[in-house]
């Protein structure tokens, strides 16, 4: 059933991708309330949630002729439809740090509704696990996640070379994920990315 599921989907992508609406219909049916269901996870609003549903398929059908997938877009539609949510966060109040928050929901079970916390709530335990760091990598971090410095303006800040910014980044968020990890028990690890530049 899945291999016909599949084989289906290929079809849909390959005629999405020579300019069929009909086609761009049936996937949107087949991904819209899933990933409407995941935005207002983060967004809490009805309304955000459906609007960010429609950039993503309206991104879809512009971009249709570069799709590289050809067996399913599940993992490109959820990774857009990520990527719109900490946008549309972002350009409300201006939390850089709300990309790790995702990161970390979405490291966690998705059905496990006891270890879902709130945006606050994993700002507030994320400051408090960044204090028990070394000095270095505290400040290292916030320059990196809150202040979203590269690496290079992080290293001329504090006069450290720059793979000394990348090792203690590395170091400092590691230990900041199995901290995190075990504050919530889940099992699983927080998603702060290293985003080095």
């Amino acid at each position: 059933m899945k291999k016909q599921t599949e084989d289906k989907e290929a079809l849909l992508i390959q005629s999405l991708k020579a300019g069929s609406y009909k086609a761009f219909d049936r996937i949107y049916r087949m991904y819209a309330k899933r990933l409407y269901a995941y935005s207002l996870r983060f967004t809490k609003s009805p309304e955000d949630a459906e609007e960010i549903v429609q950039d993503v398929f309206v991104r879809l059908w512009t971009d249709r002729e570069k799709i590289r997938q050809e067996d399913t877009l599940r993992s490109l539609l959820f990774i857009m439809t990520r990527h719109h949510v900490i946008n549309a966060f972002r350009s409300r109040i201006n939390q850089p740090v709300y990309e790790d928050y995702v990161d970390y929901i979405n490291d966690i079970s998705v059905n496990d509704t006891h270890h879902h916390i709130e945006y606050q709530e994993f700002v507030m335990k994320l400051k408090k696990a960044l204090k028990t760091l070394s000095a270095t990598q505290q400040k290292v971090i916030t320059l990196s996640r809150m202040q979203q410095l590269s690496n290079m303006e992080i290293a001329e800040k504090l006069s450290l070379s720059v793979q000394t910014v990348k090792n203690q980044l590395s170091t400092g968020l590691k230990l900041l994920k199995e901290k995190l990890s075990a504050r919530y028990d889940t099992g699983n690890t927080a998603s702060l990315h290293n985003k080095n530049k």
